[in-house]
C-alpha cells in the first residue's frame, strides 16, 4: 500500500484551512469568536466539500491514511462551522431580544 500521494492530502489540508479562515472571520466580526459568525460558519462548513473529495480519493487509492485524514478534516470543518453558526444565531437573538 505505502504512503498516499502528497496531492491526495491537499483536499484535507484545504478543508482545515477553510475552517481556520472561518475562525478568523468570526474573530474579526461580531465581537470575537465567542459570539460566533454565520458567515464564518458557512466558510468553515464549505471545507467539507474538498474533504469529501479527499475521502473519495482515499477510497480509490485504498489508503487508510488519506481516508482517515479526510474524515478528520470533515469533522473539523462541520464541527467548527456548526459551532460558529449556532453561536452567531444565539448572539443575534440576544442582541435583538
Amino acid at each position: 500500500m505505502g504512503d498516499p500521494a502528497p496531492d491526495s492530502k491537499t483536499p484535507a489540508f484545504a478543508a482545515v484551512g477553510l475552517a481556520i479562515i472561518g475562525i478568523v472571520i468570526a474573530a474579526l466580526t461580531n465581537g470575537g469568536i465567542t459570539h460566533g459568525s454565520i458567515l464564518g460558519g458557512i466558510v468553515a462548513a464549505i471545507g467539507a466539500i474538498p474533504a469529501c473529495y479527499g475521502m473519495w480519493k482515499g477510497i480509490q487509492q485504498e489508503g487508510q491514511g488519506t481516508l482517515a485524514l479526510s474524515v478528520g478534516a470533515i469533522l473539523i470543518s462541520l464541527g467548527v462551522g456548526g459551532i460558529l453558526i449556532v453561536l452567531g444565531i444565539v448572539t443575534a437573538i440576544r442582541t435583538h431580544a
